[in-house]
């Protein structure tokens, strides 16, 4: 039972449901709301003035020049964090407390993505990460939480058109039969992809709202929201630890630059504007990639194992003093023996330091051997300057060269890849066999198309997985720097030697891991979380499933699901509440005039067209569309006004259209070893219609009866 305005283009108005109370008119809510709502611009107008005059006048309010400086940082992030967007609303529902409630009787809220007050401070919007706003997305008609009417509203390039009640203290709900709820969720997208905060579920913000000491792993149905979730998560914990979370900084990984593009617009919408976004390669640059590896030895490359490999090859720099120090001082020499100098090295590595702190740690404690002999021969402390002195003499140096040599991560890498006695070493007691120490050192013919090395580091040629051997080294040779949290998406497709690249960035604060075994496309994609979480070094971490989606329609949904009994992946399968959208599969002649026809059928819809082919037939589709007239954009080119974006395969993970055309399928699965993989995630891309265009057979696993 619901009182509900609604726009002017429904041609049924329904009228307030019996049993309610009349105090005012349909037409006279929506007007006051409408008014709110202008208030509340006006208002947030005025915040965004205010910062931004402060931030003009910063430098002459402040004390000194750090002041000022620190002073404009904070202001100019304030200015973008008040930015506006007419055609976002400021609230997306409203909250009316009953009388019983002891902290808000009477009180009325309203929700939305920031929080907004009058020039008295009184607020007029509450941000949806306040802690009064859980209440909008998890009271119930069982559970009301004090709430007396959850108030929803319908938005239509930013203006306001329509609102819906549920009269929780009733016991009247809606749930997933609320029109608005369905509109906000089915609603078509053009560009990047938007924020969720009017229509998370409960569901989604217990996991939103998880503490930031928790690491928490979401197994995620294609449609189920995990992405927007891991990001509104982020700005939750934003919200709540910004301090904290401003010094040690927040991070998404994504697996592309076209998926990191896509969600790039969702925390600027919510007000974060200094979140971090990367991929696993743009935090492993150490060096150039410039080859490509052989994918058994990029597999290799990316074992485990290559972590004690490389600890070992590290480890045995370390040597053991073979005699004293003699150091000449003016009249004076100090001598230090074997014993001493072995405990130093001894005890500096039990301490289980990165390599380069150890050698400092090696280089002061010998240094304080000499100063305390100088202490008591001359009766007083010696300077700072001569401490400096005495750590660059020769005999100083030339053990600490000895037995704790200075090492790169990149000279390291070299060394292993182009000294088979060295590799043996590391790899010896069956780590790693003959065969494959063969594979890395080149001396295999399949890893020759690989690195190519040359007589330094610098001139060396490296790949892509040489960086995360190189990434790992650093880790065991200095200090990386982390971060206080870290939102990792598409992470069914991160190897262990990848993981442990992120570990080492969060190795002091959170994570949240997003994927989804199903949709795992790599050679070493996980097929267990508690190993990749392992590997994360968050091995105690919660595994969530979200099946049930919401934006990918259950015909779609039902004909993905049929190649899930061969990804042999042990998840559930995805179920949709949406049972509109439209599936259609079909056998045609000529793939290209049919893609352009079904292509321009879509364009007579509302939304998205994506059309997603095999990598090598990318280009001869945008060559016949283009030749039809049909603009197109690339999948990394997310501002572009062109609807029609023609995606490779590889590129489409975790990206979404409102209506998509699969372009042979038998050819996406023929491309790679787990194709099938692939095919699961390209025909869960689609949020309203998908067509799959054929020539050739489908796989299997699609011909098989439903069920």
């Amino acid at each position: 039972m619901t009182r509900a305005a609604t726009p002017t283009t429904d041609p049924v108005r329904p009228s307030t449901a019996a049993g309610t109370d009349p105090v005012d008119s349909l037409d006279a809510q929506l007007a006051a709301e409408r008014a709110h709502l202008d208030t509340s611009r006006a208002a947030l107008r005025r915040m965004r003035e205010r910062a931004e005059a402060l931030f003009a006048t910063g430098d002459k309010v402040a004390g000194d020049a750090y002041t000022a400086e620190q002073l404009g940082r904070h202001m100019a992030r304030r200015v973008k964090e008040l930015a506006d967007d007419p055609t976002t609303p400021l609230f997306f529902g409203r909250l009316d407390f009953g009388h019983t409630d002891p902290d808000h009787a009477g009180r009325e809220y309203h929700v939305g993505r920031r929080h907004v007050t009058d020039e008295r401070g009184e607020p007029l919007v509450l941000d949806w990460r306040a802690p009064v706003s859980r209440s909008f997305y998890r009271a119930s008609a069982r559970d009301p939480q004090g709430v007396a009417v959850r108030r929803r509203f319908g938005f239509s390039g930013g203006a306001l058109t329509s609102f819906e009640d549920e009269r929780l203290d009733r016991g009247e709900e809606l749930g997933t039969a609320s029109r608005i709820l369905t509109a906000e969720i089915e609603r078509p997208r053009v560009g990047p992809m938007r924020d969720i905060v009017a229509t998370i579920q409960p569901e989604q913000d217990e996991l939103v709202r998880a503490d930031l000491a928790d690491s928490i792993c979401v197994q995620g149905a294609p449609g189920t929201g995990k992405t927007a979730v891991g990001l509104h998560r982020a700005a939750y914990l934003l919200y709540l630890h910004r301090e904290r979370l401003r010094r040690s900084g927040v991070l998404i990984v994504g697996p592309n630059r076209a998926f990191l593009s896509y969600i790039a617009a969702v925390l600027p919408a919510l007000g974060e504007v200094e979140v971090e976004q990367a991929t696993v390669e743009d935090l492993v640059t150490r060096v150039p990639v410039g080859a490509v590896d052989h994918p058994a030895v990029a597999t290799l490359k990316h074992d485990v194992r290559m972590a004690e490999v490389l600890r070992r090859a590290v480890d045995a720099h370390i040597g053991a003093p073979t005699e004293p120090i003699m150091v000449s001082d003016g009249s004076f020499r100090w001598r230090i023996g074997l014993d001493p100098l072995h405990r130093v090295v001894d005890e500096t590595r039990r301490e289980g330091l990165p390599y380069a702190t150890g050698r400092d740690r090696v280089r002061a404690r010998v240094v304080g051997l000499l100063q305390r002999q100088a202490e008591a021969r001359r009766a007083e402390s010696p300077s700072d300057a001569w401490l400096r002195r005495m750590a660059k003499t020769r005999p100083v140096t030339a053990f600490l060269d000895a037995v704790w040599p200075a090492l790169t991560p990149e000279g390291l890498v070299h060394t292993l890849l182009g000294d088979p006695q060295a590799l043996a070493a590391a790899a010896a007691d069956g780590l790693l066999t003959a065969e494959e120490q063969a594979l890395l050192g080149g001396t295999d013919t399949t890893a020759r198309a690989g690195t190519k090395l040359g007589r330094t580091p610098r001139t060396t040629k490296w790949t892509a997985a040489d960086a995360v051997l190189i990434d790992e080294a650093a880790g065991l040779i200095e200090r990386p720097a982390g971060f206080g949290h870290v939102v990792v998406d598409e992470a069914q497709d991160l190897s262990p030697m990848q993981c442990r690249a992120i570990a080492r960035r969060s190795e002091h604060g959170s994570i949240t891991l997003l994927g989804d075994l199903a949709q795992g496309t790599a050679p070493w994609a996980a097929t267990d979380w508690r190993e990749s979480l392992t590997h994360l070094g968050k091995p105690d971490a919660a595994v969530v499933p979200l099946s049930v989606g919401f934006r990918v329609p259950a015909a779609v949904v039902a004909f993905a699901n049929r190649l899930l009994p061969a990804l042999a992946v042990d998840v559930p399968p995805a179920r949709s509440l949406r049972r509109d959208g439209g599936l259609d599969v079909r056998t045609v002649t000529d793939l290209d005039a049919a893609t352009v026809a079904e292509v321009r059928a879509a364009l007579a819809h509302d939304g998205s067209v994506g059309v997603i082919a095999a990598d090598d037939a990318v280009d001869r589709l945008r060559a016949a569309l283009a030749a039809a007239g049909v603009p197109t954009a690339t999948a990394d080119d997310v501002e572009t006004a062109a609807r029609v974006t023609v995606v490779p395969a590889t590129l489409v993970k975790g990206l979404e259209y409102d209506h998509v055309v699969v372009v042979e399928p038998a050819a996406i699965v023929a491309a790679e070893p787990r194709g099938l993989h692939r095919l699961y995630v390209v025909l869960t891309r689609a949020v309203s219609r998908l067509a799959v265009l054929h020539t050739a057979p489908l796989p299997a696993p699609l011909t098989a009866p439903a069920g």
